[in-house]
């Protein structure tokens, strides 16, 4: 790349960041095996990156829940995680998909109606916080693409300079009086929330500790020691065994972690599993 082009690119970017605009979305197939025909509406924000439906994702997810299970998705940003949620547990399971961002908001509903046959979502737009309100998320750059509750984190250390209003509510009294019944048959609850995971988890103690599901979180990579020790003991608490692992597509890389583990990467995903089902998961036997 010549150096005019690379400058040009640069500025392009720059461009982008500091404008708003409201983007669509493309609908993308795809052919995934046991599954058949898949559609997925990819969101064209320039700074989103293209997304995939593949096998080895839904095989995952059905290697940590149970079928016709219900799971919780925080942070469903467009539904690339929460399609293959749903084909895991089947079209008598259900997933709650949560995301707070009404732009991208848009995406997410879309995409929860165009597999109704082979998919049964619910999707809510608002953030899981402590108390109900309305509350400011920052973001990377001006229409929005990626961001979260950072409070906790310091600006220059985050340089997310775009604010957003969001509707904060209260997980567990939102659960407790719409889906009692389907608590019943929790499996999962995955949190990406840019930092945000542990407050998320400590607003729902009683649900983690009545139904012990599988956890999936991140350690973002702006959270410093401290921040990194309050997760693994926010887990650990609650009778959690923590493994660290590359991607959602493979048990390859599940390594158990401790403490002192925390900091050797800058940024990774966390697989919790309560200790008092060890038995439910056939790759831990």
């Amino acid at each position: 790349m010549s150096l005019f082009n690379y400058i040009k690119r640069k500025l392009k970017k720059k461009s982008i960041k500091k404008t708003f605009k409201e983007y669509s979305y493309e609908i993308k197939d795809f052919q995934v095996p046991q599954f058949g025909h898949i559609r997925y509406a990819q969101w064209l924000h320039p700074l989103e990156k293209p997304k995939k439906i593949s096998i080895e994702n839904i095989n995952f997810y059905k290697s940590i829940t149970t079928k016709n299970s219900f799971i919780i998705d925080i942070g469903a940003h467009t539904g690339d995680t929460t399609i293959p949620m749903s084909l895991a547990v089947g079209k008598q399971g259900k997933v709650l998909a949560i995301e707070p961002n009404p732009y991208v908001f848009k995406i997410l509903k879309k995409n929860t109606e165009l597999n109704p046959k082979t998919t049964a979502i619910i999707p809510e737009c608002f953030a899981v916080t402590e108390k109900e309100g309305t509350f400011v998320f920052n973001y990377s750059d001006a229409s929005f693409c990626n961001g979260g509750f950072l409070s906790q984190i310091q600006k220059k250390e985050h340089k997310h300079n775009y604010t957003l209003e969001v509707q904060g509510k209260n997980l567990n009294n939102y659960l407790t009086q719409k889906y009692i019944t389907e608590l019943q048959q929790l499996s999962l609850i995955k949190i990406d929330a840019e930092g945000y995971d542990k407050e998320i988890l400590k607003t729902i103690p009683d649900i983690l500790n009545t139904y012990k599901p599988a956890l999936m979180v991140e350690c973002y990579r702006y959270l410093d020691q401290g921040e990194r020790n309050d997760l693994f003991d926010t887990l650990s608490n609650h009778g959690y065994l923590i493994f660290s692992i590359e991607n959602f597509e493979t048990l390859d890389t599940l390594k158990e972690i401790k403490q002192e583990d925390m900091m050797h990467k800058k940024h990774f995903e966390i697989l919790a599993l309560h200790q008092t089902k060890k038995d439910h998961y056939k790759f831990l036997n």
